[in-house]
């Protein structure tokens, strides 16, 4: 058995898919602009496989412990909802979205990078990470994508759900 056929039993039950921000929807670069304007470079075929897990009726949502507009407006444009920043505890937002859907952990999967992102990705039915995410996070996740963040790691995580899944 491959491991990916290991997961299938975890990919099938989820229904909703969380995501870190800064080295999971971008590179984990942070710039400012001499206006002291912040930018991020996203990913495109990230942002396509976001809209598709949303058209096929799994929920997507953002958890993120820094504040930011390019943020806000990239989450809008894609049709993500759920947008929690500022939230170094991400235990809290995680609470808020299982019971507003009524979820069970087994049913929501988590892409985090670093060691924030632990409490929450031991806590998830499926976790995932970046092929950039820090060693102690890969060491302890369910799947590692072969792509960095902000480089189509995403997507190469939504379409294996989604496979899994067979939408």
């Amino acid at each position: 058995m491959t491991r990916h056929q290991a997961l299938l039993p975890k990919l099938k039950k989820i229904k909703a898919i969380l995501l870190d921000v800064d080295g999971v929807l971008t590179d984990g670069a942070i710039i400012y602009g001499i206006d002291g304007i912040e930018l991020k470079v996203f990913d495109s075929q990230d942002g396509f496989g976001i809209v598709n897990a949303i058209k096929q009726g799994i929920r997507v949502g953002i958890i993120t412990a820094r504040k930011s507009d390019v943020v806000e407006r990239r989450a809008a444009e894609l049709g993500i909802e759920d947008l929690f920043q500022g939230s170094i505890d991400k235990l809290t937002p995680y609470e808020k979205v299982k019971t507003s859907y009524s979820l069970h952990d087994s049913e929501v999967a988590y892409v985090g990078d670093d060691l924030l992102d632990l409490p929450l990705l031991q806590r998830v039915g499926f976790s995932a990470a970046p092929a950039n995410a820090v060693r102690d996070v890969k060491m302890k996740v369910d799947y590692v994508s072969k792509e960095r963040g902000g480089h189509g790691a995403v997507r190469d995580i939504i379409d294996l759900i989604l496979k899994a899944q067979k939408k």
